[in-house]
């Protein structure tokens, strides 16, 4: 039997095959569309169970299948997996974009009545009838038509869009045979670039584009000419040549322009935004507009002083040099120092062990699961003895693995009509500093973020208790979305939290006070500056998502490159291409369109969340609890400011968010 038509909990990663794929999802396509068609077609009265919780439930095995798909896409990515999957996406596409352009499915929501229905009931009919009328619902024929044609083009640009970031990731490197040119780099960053040449069967060090090769070289490589190759490297991905995005970017927005023009909104952002806590593309550019006021003075007086400090007037790839130079005389700190104290395995089973304090939870890792790479753990997470969850965490770079980190829901689960729970099932991925020979992966401070921020996405996932599929877990609000997230980050700041994780691998002893007292000090560092590259992608995003006319047949580069422009006190070089290789906004038909101001919009809250672990106690866990129960457990069964007020009894402040950054100070008795 094909493995991909009933996937079990635990994948069979040693049974799938490409093969696979086009023939299964084929015929779970046709197995999906009787399900909808059988709701839609049904004579008798209708209420909830019939209508809106079988919807709910018609494409589950489809979708536990696409997870899976997706994911091997993501993390094993080949030439025959490629094909399979630009096989079957404008079928995908299609299904799901007619469901709601079904008019016998939108009559039959339509029928269903709000009486008698419990709160979570009536806000998934709400939300179902409000998506079926804001995706098309009440067009015409053929306005019907060229939507369901623009999603399926969408799809396809989008995937060639990131496929094309991939392979100009890949097909960069640069080796330097002479050790000298290397000064400054620190050996762990050497050891690891001789390695990486070593495997190519190449004498030498050979740097590569992705970001545990990347970052050292910018940040401590003495040599500018190597730091400029390395950065004009990455700024010039999918710039040109047989992977060039430049069309892809410009067919992308004209199509999600069209499709918001079709279905009555102004721009695609006021689209996306209709269903979000912004609402609107104006209100979060001016969310934009207000935190990029308070961070402006403080940016420039930044970056004066850097340049002062350089001694020379700045290029683009001297910033993160000269920062951390800057950074050590400042505060006798230097990152690499960390390092020695953040060995992966550590570092990850000292965060399961906080979470188990705060929010009541046991993870186990379970050895021997069938996995698809060596490297990847399989763990599950029980509450009260009852398995709620599991996931595969993979932290380390492969050519044939997609940059940045993420986490995936591969099956939803929570409570289920016969009272019992079935668990959920997700993938946390990550690009961190590899192991070396005879020694763990050791990582940087930020790494250890990113491990963090993404387990709390995992932890959204795992720990809803929302009885429906479609508002459980991570299917909220995209600018609520990161708060379980990032609010995670702040605990890699706390020495108690510190002391459950941070050991060195030789000795096992926690990080010494001193080194503490330092990183502490040195966290403002250049915090407007962090803001503003953060404030110039949300500006950029929502500028090309809300001004951009095919008309007036702009170069969008220049466009992109005006905006972030203003974002950095050094002159950007014509060609510089970040934009095109941007795969938040450009990787999917949304994603993170039009919504990247969603990381700021979320830092407001988790900065003000935190504050009452601040207040309470950083370990507490009656409040760790309380935040599991309010925020993740409750899904998008609420509206996300009432489960915001319900955790903080008030509305969020930004005053947490600017004092963390050093935009305003703490008052002394406080």
């Amino acid at each position: 039997m094909n493995p991909l038509l009933r996937v079990p909990f635990e994948i069979p990663f040693d049974l799938i095959r490409v093969e696979h794929i086009v023939p299964a999802i084929r015929e779970l396509l046709v197995e999906s569309q009787k399900n909808v068609d059988a709701i839609s077609d049904f004579a008798g009265a209708r209420d909830f169970a019939n209508t809106l919780r079988a919807l709910d439930e018609s494409t589950v095995h489809l979708e536990n299948a696409m997870a899976v798909v997706r994911h091997l896409e993501c993390v094993s990515n080949s030439p025959e997996l490629r094909e399979a999957i630009q096989t079957i996406e404008p079928e995908l596409s299609a299904f799901y974009s007619s469901i709601p352009l079904n008019p016998n499915l939108w009559t039959a929501i339509q029928a269903v009545s709000p009486d008698g229905l419990v709160p979570i009931e009536k806000r998934f009919l709400t939300k179902q009838v409000d998506a079926f009328r804001r995706y098309g619902a009440e067009l015409e024929p053929e306005l019907k038509r060229r939507s369901l044609e623009i999603d399926v083009e969408l799809q396809a640009l989008c995937t060639k869009f990131s496929q094309n970031v991939l392979d100009s990731t890949n097909a960069f490197e640069l080796i330097i045979e002479d050790e000298s040119r290397l000064a400054g780099l620190p050996e762990d960053a050497k050891g690891a670039a001789r390695a990486n040449a070593e495997s190519k069967g190449k004498a030498g060090f050979r740097f590569t584009l992705q970001a545990p090769s990347f970052l050292p070289v910018l940040t401590y490589l003495d040599d500018p000419a190597i730091r400029r190759t390395m950065w004009e490297g990455y700024n010039a991905r999918a710039t040109s040549g047989e992977f060039s995005n430049r069309e892809l970017m410009k067919q992308i927005l004209t199509l999600r322009r069209e499709k918001a023009h079709l279905l009555g909104y102004f721009t695609f952002a006021d689209f996306v935004l209709a269903d979000r806590m912004a609402q609107r593309g104006a209100i979060a550019m001016e969310f934009v507009s207000d935190l990029e006021r308070a961070t402006r003075e403080k940016f420039s007086e930044e970056h004066a002083a850097l340049e002062a400090f350089s001694g020379q007037p700045l290029n683009p790839w001297d910033l993160g040099y000269f920062a951390e130079k800057q950074r050590a005389a400042l505060y006798d700190f230097d990152e690499e120092a960390l390092r020695p104290y953040f060995p992966v395995d550590r570092v990850v089973r000292g965060m399961f062990e906080l979470c188990e304090r705060l929010f009541g939870i046991e993870v186990r890792q379970i050895p021997d699961a069938k996995v698809y790479e060596p490297s990847v753990a399989y763990c599950e997470i029980y509450s009260d003895e009852r398995m709620i969850g599991a996931f595969y965490a993979d932290w380390f770079p492969r050519e044939s693995k997609r940059g940045g980190a993420w986490m995936e829901s591969v099956r939803t689960g929570g409570p289920q009509a016969d009272g019992s729970f079935a668990p959920h099932l997700g993938v946390i991925c990550g690009n961190m500093t590899p192991p070396m020979p005879g020694r763990p992966a050791l990582l940087t401070h930020r790494e250890v973020e990113t491990i963090f921020h993404e387990f709390g996405h995992l932890l959204h996932h795992c720990l809803s208790e929302v009885p429906l599929r479609g508002l459980s877990g991570t299917n909220v609000s995209w600018d609520f979305v990161e708060l379980p997230s990032q609010i995670m980050e702040n605990w890699c700041w706390e020495r108690k939290a510190l002391d459950f994780f941070a050991r060195h691998f030789e000795t096992g002893e926690p990080i010494p006070e001193e080194l503490f007292a330092k990183m502490k000090r040195a966290r403002q560092y250049r915090g407007a500056s962090g803001q503003m590259r953060q404030l110039g992608f949300a500006t950029v995003d929502l500028t090309l998502h809300m001004e951009f006319d095919p008309k007036l047949d702009r170069d969008l580069l220049a466009v992109a490159n005006s905006v972030l422009q203003r974002f950095t006190s050094i002159p950007l070089p014509d060609n510089y291409g970040m934009i095109l290789g941007f795969t938040h906004l450009f990787s999917g038909p949304v994603g993170y369109a039009a919504g990247y101001y969603s990381y700021k919009w979320a830092e407001v809250l988790d900065a003000d969340a935190f504050s009452r672990f601040q207040e309470e106690g950083v370990l507490n866990g009656e409040t760790g609890r309380d935040f599991r129960q309010k925020i993740l457990a409750k899904g998008n069964s609420e509206e996300p400011k009432d489960l915001y007020r319900s955790f903080m009894g008030r509305d969020p402040s930004q005053n947490a968010l600017l004092q963390r950054i050093g935009l305003i100070q703490v008052s002394e008795n406080q």
